[in-house]
C-alpha cells in the first residue's frame, strides 16, 4: 500500500509549451521541471558540431562545440529559457524554480549573463504594470520567508492593491493572505559572437528539479510493476500528456529490469524482527531534459554524447536506471555508475525522461549489489 508521495521540491508550478521570440520549451510532471539546452534568437547558420550532455539527479552539465562555417562573424543573442512558474507561498520553491545556480562559461572562462523576466496573465503581458509599481516580477515582489507575499506588494497602497486585483494580477481573497496571480517567464541570455570559420566552446550547468519519489509496500509495488503503472498525485498539476508521467513505459522499462525490481520484494522480508515495523520500499525519481531545443540551431548535431550517472543510494537499497535512449541508440556501460549513448548526425525528436529507482535489498542490512 502506498504510504505517501515524497516531494523532492514543494513547488506549485504548471509548465506550458510556448512559442516566443526566444523559443521556450517546457514539460510538467508533478514537481519535475524540464529545462533544456541553449536557444539562439532566429539564428540557424551556426552548426552544433558537438554536444556532451551529462545528467545526474544532482547536476546537469552540457558542453557544446559550435562552429561557424560562413565567411562572416555571426553575432546573436543566446538564451537559456527557464520553464514558466507560478507564485508559491514557499520562497524556497520560487528560488528553486528560477534555476538560481545556472552557470555559464565560454572557451573555458566564466561569463556573466543578463536576466530578463516577463509577467504573463492568461497570455497577456502585464510586466510594465508591475514594473511601474516597483514590483519584481521573477521573485513575485521579493517574496521571502519573512514576507511570503512579497515586500514589494505589501508596501503598495490599498487602492493600488485593489486595482491590481481588479485586473486579476493579485488575489486579495486568498485565505492565507493575498497572492500574486501572474506567471513568471524568465530567461538568462547574452550576446554571443561566433567568428567566421571558427569553433566556440560553451558550457552551462545547473541543478535539476527532480520528479517525485514514491514509497510503497510490497503488494502495491508488485501490482504497479505488473500493471506498468505508477500512481499520480491528483492534487499536483497534471502533465501535458496525462498518460505520460504515471506510466512506467515512459522510461522504456524493459522486462529484465522490471523483474529485477519486483524480485527485490522477496518473502524473506517476513523474517524481519517481529518487534519492528519493516516495510519494503521502492523509491523513484526522475530528471527531464528538453533535447529538441537543439533544433533551433542548424541541424543535425554532428556528434552527440549522453552520459547518465547513477545516483548514490540514499535509503539503503540499490539504484536502477532506465530511460528511452534517443533514436534507440545503443546504451553502453562505462563503469558501475555511468551509462553512455553516442550518436552522429542526430536530430532530436523527443525529450529525455530518465528514471532512477532505488529498490530494497534482498534482506534488511544486506550489502547492495549494483547492476
Amino acid at each position: 500500500m502506498i504510504s505517501k508521495a515524497l516531494l523532492r521540491v514543494a513547488v506549485a508550478i504548471c509548465l506550458t509549451a510556448l512559442a516566443l521570440p526566444v523559443i521556450l520549451f517546457a514539460d510538467d510532471s508533478a514537481a519535475a521541471i524540464a529545462a533544456g539546452g541553449l536557444v539562439p534568437r532566429r539564428e540557424t547558420r551556426i552548426v552544433m558540431a558537438k554536444e556532451v550532455l551529462q545528467i545526474s539527479d544532482k547536476k546537469v552539465v552540457v558542453d557544446y562545440d559550435f562552429r561557424n562555417d560562413t565567411i562572416e562573424d555571426v553575432t546573436t543573442e543566446v538564451a537559456f529559457p527557464v520553464p514558466p512558474y507560478n507564485f508559491s507561498e514557499t520562497s524556497q520553491a520560487i528560488s528553486i524554480a528560477s534555476f538560481p545556480d545556472f552557470q555559464l562559461s565560454i572557451d573555458g572562462k566564466p561569463v556573466q549573463f543578463k536576466t530578463e523576466a516577463r509577467a504573463m496573465l492568461k497570455r497577456k503581458d502585464v510586466t510594465e504594470i508591475l514594473v511601474t509599481d516597483g514590483i519584481d516580477v521573477a521573485s513575485f515582489g521579493h517574496s521571502n520567508d519573512d514576507v511570503p507575499f512579497g515586500r514589494d506588494l505589501v508596501r503598495l497602497p490599498e487602492r493600488e492593491k485593489k486595482r491590481l486585483a481588479t485586473m486579476g494580477i493579485l488575489d486579495l481573497e486568498n485565505p492565507n493572505g493575498y497572492a500574486a496571480k501572474w506567471e513568471a517567464h524568465l530567461q538568462y541570455h547574452w550576446k554571443q559572437i561566433f567568428p567566421a570559420h571558427s569553433m566556440v566552446h560553451i558550457r552551462h550547468e545547473y541543478s535539476p528539479i527532480t520528479g517525485d519519489a514514491y514509497e510503497m509496500g510490497e503488494d502495491a509495488a508488485k501490482g504497479i510493476l505488473k500493471a506498468g503503472k505508477i500512481p499520480v498525485d491528483e492534487t499536483k498539476p497534471k502533465p501535458l500528456d496525462p498518460n505520460d508521467r504515471g506510466d512506467l513505459t515512459s522510461f522504456c522499462l524493459g522486462l529484465p529490469l522490471a523483474k529485477n525490481m519486483a524480485a527485490s520484494f522477496p518473502q524473506q522480508f517476513s523474517n524481519a524482527p517481529k518487534d519492528e515495523t519493516f516495510i519494503p520500499t521502492l523509491w523513484m525519481q526522475w530528471v527531464d531534459f528538453i533535447l529538441t531545443s537543439a533544433n533551433t540551431w542548424q541541424r543535425p548535431i554532428e556528434d552527440f554524447t549522453l552520459i547518465i550517472e547513477r545516483p548514490k543510494q540514499e535509503h539503503g537499497g540499490r539504484v536502477l536506471v532506465s530511460f528511452c535512449s534517443p533514436m534507440n541508440g545503443k546504451v553502453e556501460k562505462l563503469d558501475a555508475e555511468h551509462f553512455q549513448v553516442h550518436l552522429t548526425n542526430f536530430v532530436p525528436n523527443a525529450e529525455l525522461h530518465i528514471g532512477f529507482f532505488e529498490v530494497p535489498l534482498a534482506k534488511p542490512g544486506q550489502a547492495a549489489t549494483k547492476k
